[in-house]
C-alpha cells in the first residue's frame, strides 16, 4: 500500500511565491503520509508570454527550480514529480522538463514533454507551445517502490498511443502534472484520464493548476487520483490550491490485471 498525493496549485508569475506555496503543499502531504508527490505543470512559474519563459530557463541539472525540487525530497523524504520547468534546450528555445526526485533529492530521470498545445480553443483563447518550446522525443519510465512510473504532461493526456507505450516499458502507474484550460478541461479532463488509467490498467495521479492566473489564463484544476479500473480515488472538486491524497493498492491492481487480461489481448503491437 503507497500513500501518493496530487498538489492543485494556482501559480502565477512570481517564482519566489510559486515556490512557497508548492512548498507548503507538499510539507502537508508529507505529513499525511504522502510517499510520492505530483506537482502541476509550471508550478514554479506560469509566465505571461514566451520570453519570460526562455528568460527562466535554467540550465540542465542546475537552477533555483531544480534546486528547491532536491531539497524538499531530500527534506520531506519522499519521491517528488516536480511538474514542469523551463529547462534551456538552446539561447532562444526550453524544454518543459519533468523532473522525478527520490528521497536522497537525487533527480533520478526526467521527461521532455513531446505533444505541445498549438490549438485554438475558442473565444479568441489560442496557444501556441511550440514557438519557444522544444519537443521532446522519447517516452520515460521510472523504476520507483511504487511501481513502474509513466511520465506526460498535460497535451500528452491527448495521444493515447504515448500512453501505451509507457506501459509496454512496464509501467504500472503514470503521473501526469497538467495546466488545461477551463474550457478543454470542462469537458475532457476527467474522461481523458480515466480512459488512459482504464485502458492500460494503471493507477493514474493527475496534478493539475486551478483558477484564475495573473496571465489572464484560467485552468480547470480537478486534480485526481484514480484506480486502474478508472475509478476516482481522491478528487478535488474545488478551483483552490489543495493536495488530493489517495493510498494505491497493487495487489488489487495485480489481482485486475489477472481477472482482466486485457493487456494480454493486444493484437496490434
Amino acid at each position: 500500500m503507497h500513500p501518493v498525493a496530487a498538489i492543485q496549485m494556482t501559480s502565477g508569475s512570481d517564482v519566489t511565491v510559486n515556490l512557497r506555496e508548492a512548498g507548503r503543499l507538499m510539507a502537508k502531504a508529507a505529513a499525511g503520509g504522502a510517499e510520492l508527490i505530483v506537482l502541476p505543470e509550471n508550478f514554479a512559474l506560469m509566465v505571461r508570454d514566451d520570453a519570460e519563459r526562455v528568460a527562466a530557463g535554467e540550465v540542465d541539472g542546475s537552477g533555483r527550480i531544480q534546486d528547491f525540487l532536491a531539497d524538499k525530497a531530500q527534506t520531506l523524504k519522499a519521491w517528488i514529480v516536480g511538474g514542469t520547468l523551463p529547462v534551456l534546450a538552446s539561447r532562444e528555445r526550453v524544454h518543459a522538463r519533468c523532473p522525478v526526485y527520490n528521497p536522497h533529492g537525487r533527480r533520478v530521470a526526467f521527461y521532455d514533454k513531446i505533444h505541445l498545445f498549438d490549438v485554438e480553443v475558442g473565444g479568441g483563447e489560442s496557444y501556441h507551445e511550440s514557438a519557444r518550446t522544444e519537443a521532446g522525443t522519447k517516452p520515460v519510465v521510472v523504476t520507483t517502490p511504487f511501481g513502474k512510473l509513466g511520465l506526460a504532461v498535460c497535451y500528452d493526456l491527448r495521444f493515447p498511443e504515448l500512453f501505451r507505450a509507457l506501459q509496454s516499458q512496464g509501467a504500472t502507474l503514470f503521473a501526469v502534472p497538467s495546466a488545461f484550460t477551463r474550457t478543454t478541461g470542462e469537458r475532457h479532463w476527467a474522461l481523458l484520464t480515466r480512459a488512459r488509467a482504464v485502458e492500460n490498467l494503471c493507477f493514474m495521479i493527475a496534478a493539475a493548476q486551478a483558477g484564475r492566473h495573473n496571465n489572464g489564463r484560467e485552468t480547470w484544476g480537478h486534480s485526481l487520483i484514480a484506480d486502474a479500473w478508472g475509478e476516482l480515488l481522491a478528487e478535488r472538486r474545488s478551483a483552490d490550491p489543495g493536495v488530493v491524497t489517495a493510498t494505491l493498492d497493487p495487489a488489487q491492481q495485480a489481482r485486475l490485471r489477472a481477472k482482466f487480461p486485457a493487456l494480454k489481448h493486444r493484437r496490434l503491437v
